[in-house]
C-alpha cells in the first residue's frame, strides 16, 4: 500500500466544509484497490452499504468483508467518547483506513470526507479508468459539527419536483454534511402528498391551470398546466433514502394561510360566510393570498386526520405547521371568525391565528412531536414548546430564544437562495437582494445580542430554496450551487466572527470542489457568472437594491 503519490492540490483535499484539525497530508499515500476489505463495527452497516454503492461505482471497487486490524482495510468504527456527529479519520500506509465515529452519524460524515479526500472522480457513477485504484495522502482527521440542525428548505408545492430530484437533493446535502430536509408540501398553488382519506387534496389541489413565469407583476404565463405529487409509498422511500444517509426529512403542512390549494379541493375549509369558495382555484400566480382557513371545528378535525397519515410517514420528532403571511381580512369579515373570537375571549383575528397554532401545538405534543413555524406564530403568544423558524430575519429568532424557545435561523435577507446572487442583468429572474457567494459565507446563524444560555436554544440553522421562478432542477441547480457549499460550511464549522473569515482560503477549497459538483452534474453558477443557457432574458423579476438590512 505505500506510495509517494502528490499531495492534493489544497490542503486536506480542498475540504468543504472546512474540518476542526488535519495532522498531514503527508507524502506517503493509501491506495484503496481490488483487494481492499470493508469492516463494519455493527451500527455503521448503513454507512457501509453507501460506500460500496458510491465508491464502489466509482473506482470499480468490490470491498467484501473484512476485519478491523488487518492491512488493506477500510474500516468503520464507533467511539462513544467522541460526539455523536463526530469522527476521526485516519488514513495510514501500513493498514489503510479507520473512520471511528461518536455514533452512526458520525461514522457517515466522516465516509463524506474520505469521498472529497479521493478526488472527484469519487463523484461518478462508474470508474473512469478501470482497474485505477482510490488514493489518498496519509493523514488524521478530526472533526464535528457545529450544530445540530445544518439543513435546507425545499420548495416542492410552487414547482413540483420529482421523487428522483428530491431523492438527488438528498445526495447533495449528504456530500455536504447537512443533515436536515426541510419538505414544504403545500401551499396555494399546489398540494404534493397524498392523504388517504381526502384524495381531492392530489386530485384537485395537486395541480393547476397554468403558471406565472416571474414575478407576480410579470405580464408572461406558462399556459401549461403544472403539477404532481408524492405517493405515500414515494413519502416512504424518501424517508428512508434520508435516514441511510443520517438526514431527518421535516415535512410542513401550511396552516391557517397558503392553503388555497386544499380550499379548491375542500371548499368547506375556507370562509364560505365571505367568499364564494367553491369559485376557487388552485392559484397560478404568487404573493401572499388573502383566502386563508375558516376557524371552524370541521377545518380541525380535517388538519388533524391529515396529520395522523402524515405522522404515520415521517418519524421527524419535529413538524412544521406554516403559520406564515396569513391575511386576517377574511377573519375580520367573517362572522363564524368574530363568533369564534368571542367564544374564546380572544383579543382579536391575531390571537385567533394563535388559537390554531396552540390546537396543533398540543395535538402534536399529545402523540410525542413538536410543533416548529415561521416567525409569525409569535403574534398573539407563542405556543408552549413550540419552536420558530426565524425568516422574516433576527428578529423572531431572538424574541423566541430570550422567551426559552428554540430557534432554527434561516432569515431571509442572509439565506433565501431564490434571492439573486450578482447585481449583473444576466442573472436569470433577479428576486431580492444580491446575496454573493462571499455573503453567505459571512452569515452568522448566532445573533450577538443572545448570552450564552439563549444562544443554545439556537438549534442550528438552513437556507430556504422556495421555487416560485425555480421551475426545473437545472434553475434550481443554479440558484443553490455553489451558496449552499458556503452555507454548509457556516453550519458545521467553528468559524470565526464573518470579518475575520478566511473567504480567500475557502476560495482556494472551491476551487476543488468545482470539480466534485461537475462530476456529480450540478449545475451551478460559475463564478464568472451565468453561462448563455442558465440565463433567462425578457422573464421580470424583483430585485431589491443596496444591502439587506440587520433586522
Amino acid at each position: 500500500m505505500p506510495d509517494t503519490d502528490p499531495t492534493p492540490t489544497a490542503p486536506g483535499g480542498g475540504l468543504v466544509p472546512a474540518p476542526l484539525s488535519i495532522d498531514g497530508p503527508y507524502r506517503s499515500a493509501v491506495r484503496l484497490g481490488a483487494d481492499t476489505t470493508l469492516a463494519a463495527a455493527p451500527g455503521t452497516e448503513d454507512t457501509a452499504r453507501w460506500l460500496r454503492t458510491t465508491l464502489g461505482a466509482a473506482f470499480g471497487l468490490a470491498l467484501p468483508p473484512g476485519s478491523d486490524g488487518a492491512t488493506d482495510t477500510l474500516a468503520l468504527t464507533l467511539d462513544p467518547a467522541l460526539p455523536a456527529e463526530g469522527y476521526r479519520l485516519e488514513a495510514e500506509p501500513r493498514w489503510g483506513v479507520r473512520i471511528t465515529g461518536g455514533g452512526p452519524a458520525g461514522v457517515f460524515w466522516g465516509a463524506q470526507t474520505l469521498r472529497q479526500l479521493l478526488g472527484p472522480h469519487a463523484f461518478r457513477r462508474a470508474p473512469l479508468a478501470p482497474g485505477r485504484a482510490a488514493v489518498l495522502p496519509q493523514q488524521t482527521i478530526e472533526d464535528g459539527p457545529r450544530f445540530g440542525w445544518r439543513g435546507m428548505l425545499l420548495d416542492v408545492a410552487r414547482h413540483f419536483l420529482p421523487k428522483d430530484g428530491v431523492l438527488r437533493c438528498l445526495d447533495l446535502l449528504a456530500a455536504h454534511k447537512l443533515n436536515v430536509l426541510h419538505l414544504h408540501l403545500t401551499d396555494d398553488q399546489g398540494w404534493r402528498i397524498e392523504i388517504a382519506r381526502y384524495p381531492k387534496l392530489t386530485g384537485t389541489g395537486g395541480w393547476r391551470e397554468r403558471t406565472k413565469l416571474g414575478h407576480r407583476a410579470s405580464p408572461l404565463w406558462d399556459e401549461r398546466p403544472h403539477g404532481g405529487y408524492y405517493t405515500q409509498d414515494d413519502i416512504r422511500e424518501i424517508v428512508a433514502y434520508a435516514a441511510q444517509r443520517h438526514i431527518t426529512v421535516v415535512p410542513e403542512i401550511d396552516i391557517p394561510g397558503h392553503s388555497q390549494a386544499a380550499i379548491a379541493a375542500y371548499p368547506e375549509l375556507g370562509n364560505t360566510d365571505v367568499i364564494d369558495t367553491t369559485s376557487l382555484k388552485v392559484w397560478d400566480t404568487w404573493g401572499v393570498n388573502p383566502n386563508v382557513l375558516a376557524p371552524t371545528d370541521n377545518t380541525l378535525r380535517f388538519y388533524e386526520q391529515v396529520l395522523e397519515e402524515v405522522l404515520a410517514l415521517f418519524p421527524s420528532p419535529f413538524v412544521h405547521i406554516g403559520g406564515d403571511e396569513c391575511p386576517k381580512d377574511q377573519w375580520q369579515a367573517s362572522a363564524t371568525a368574530q363568533a369564534r373570537i368571542a367564544e374564546l375571549s380572544l383579543a382579536g383575528e391575531d390571537e385567533l391565528q394563535s388559537w390554531f397554532i396552540r390546537h396543533f401545538d398540543r395535538w402534536l405534543a399529545d402523540r410525542g412531536r413538536r410543533l416548529i413555524g415561521w416567525d409569525e406564530i409569535l403574534e398573539g403568544g407563542l405556543a408552549e414548546g413550540a419552536a420558530v423558524s426565524s425568516w422574516r430575519g433576527y428578529a423572531g429568532g431572538i424574541a423566541a430564544a430570550k422567551s426559552g424557545h428554540d430557534v432554527v435561523m434561516c432569515p431571509e435577507q442572509q439565506v433565501y437562495l431564490d434571492h439573486r446572487q450578482h447585481h449583473s442583468p444576466d442573472e436569470p429572474v433577479p428576486i431580492g437582494f444580491v446575496r454573493t457567494l462571499e455573503d453567505v459565507y459571512r452569515f452568522e446563524p448566532v445573533p450577538p445580542e443572545l448570552t450564552a444560555d439563549q444562544a443554545a436554544h439556537v438549534l442550528g440553522t438552513q437556507a430556504n430554496a422556495w421555487t416560485e421562478v425555480m421551475d426545473s432542477q437545472q434553475r434550481l441547480d443554479y440558484q443553490v450551487f455553489p451558496r449552499l457549499a458556503a452555507f454548509a460550511e457556516v453550519a458545521w464549522s467553528r468559524l470565526p466572527a464573518p470579518a475575520d473569515r478566511d473567504y480567500q482560503d475557502f476560495t482556494r477549497r472551491m476551487a476543488v470542489h468545482y470539480a466534485r459538483l461537475d462530476a456529480l452534474g450540478v449545475d451551478y453558477r460559475p463564478p464568472g457568472g451565468p453561462l448563455p443557457w442558465q440565463k433567462r432574458p425578457g422573464v421580470l423579476g424583483r430585485p431589491i437594491d443596496g444591502a439587506p438590512p440587520n433586522v
